[in-house]
């Protein structure tokens, strides 16, 4: 009895897992270093250690780079169960990556390769259009808290995941994910209700007819259908535009792009000279090392290899572009913008765009 009464109240051992700029490393310079290991909490750790105070103890934190994790992540994969092996925490950590996508990438995969392989609670926290929550949400023993958009909410975000924490690493039920503030996993669990299925559906048809707020018990998730564009007919007669995503915009930033969560797009006419300089334009984005595409932006929009394929492959170029800044955009602003470009790409009589990947 006293053995059992021990292994229920010890502190539970955790495993947290952060990217390089929360680990203090540096930031997209450092997004190469290779997974590293230290002992106790480190960066948002600290918080975290504090919220637990001594129901759980952080007893090491892993941190790799966004760009080595998705380079190399077999190698990663492999490290971190050898870790967990090693250590046997009760629970990992990943995260909060708010809307970060590589870094929402790596928190989920982390999560996911030890609640398979290593059967145990793993734990994660991010914005809900982090493209990591629709990947990683219905993994099992693999639990998504909501988060804000940005580093702001991390005061808010530690409480709840300590909380979180305890009722994992303690082995304790847990509610509907609306009723613990989850993410729904879309699984759904046998319970007791108070009240049979007619009369609840009753009520509920009620509220709609009253237009009152009501709660249906099956959520159905709809993703927008969008029907392709009919294909060119012929590229060497057509006017090709192109569309930039990594936030290229003029010397001076004009017209104030955002490094992240973007609100707005701008068109912009392409110079008279066969290709782009790093004099005149520059890039604004948060989610990559901007070095390169500074020093050659014709890695952002390539208009060096458009120029030459005029008159060959492609009937005529636009005379402009389109940029927006693709790190952290809300699913709403993105469509609005999409809308909008399409719209001046119509009336422009363009026939096909180029959207360049970053």
């Amino acid at each position: 009895m006293v053995e059992k009464e021990q292994a229920m109240t010890h502190p539970i051992r955790i495993i947290h897992y952060l990217n390089q700029f929360f680990g203090g490393i540096g930031g997209e310079d450092k997004a190469d270093v290779g997974l590293e290991i230290r002992r106790g909490p480190v960066g948002p750790g600290l918080g975290l250690q504090h919220a637990l105070g001594p129901d759980g103890e952080i007893i090491a934190t892993l941190i790799c780079g966004d760009n080595y994790f998705h380079m190399q992540m077999a190698t990663v994969r492999t490290a971190v169960l050898d870790i967990v092996g090693d250590l046997r925490p009760d629970i990992l950590v990943a995260g909060p990556a708010f809307n970060a996508g590589r870094y929402g990438m790596a928190c989920g995969e982390v999560c996911k390769v030890v609640a398979e392989r290593a059967h145990m609670p793993t734990v994660t926290a991010m914005y809900p259009e982090n493209p990591a929550v629709e990947t990683y949400r219905r993994v099992p023993n693999l639990w998504i808290l909501p988060t804000g958009a940005t580093a702001a909410d991390m005061r808010a975000v530690l409480p709840r995941l300590a909380t979180l924490i305890r009722k994992l690493g303690r082995g304790q039920p847990l509610g509907p994910a609306r009723a613990e503030g989850l993410i729904p996993r879309g699984q759904r669990v046998l319970t007791t209700a108070s009240r049979p299925g007619a009369e609840r559906a009753v009520t509920m048809l009620l509220a709609k007819l009253r237009g009152q707020p009501f709660q249906t018990e099956l959520p159905l998730y709809q993703l927008e259908s969008v029907p392709p564009a009919s294909p060119v007919a012929d590229l060497r007669t057509a006017r090709l535009a192109t569309i930039t995503t990594a936030g290229l915009v003029p010397r001076g930033n004009p017209d104030g792009f955002k490094v992240f969560n973007a609100t707005r797009w701008s068109r912009y006419r392409l110079p008279d000279a066969p290709a782009l300089n790093g004099e005149d334009w520059e890039i604004i984005h948060g989610g990559f090392n901007t070095a390169y595409a500074q020093a050659n932006p014709n890695l952002v929009l390539p208009l060096d290899v458009l120029r030459e394929l005029v008159g060959e492959m492609i009937g005529e170029l636009d005379e402009y572009f389109y940029s927006i800044t693709g790190v952290g955009t809300s699913l709403a602003v993105a469509k609005q913008a999409g809308e909008a470009i399409a719209a001046s790409l119509g009336e422009d009589h363009v026939d096909a765009a180029l959207l360049v990947a970053t």
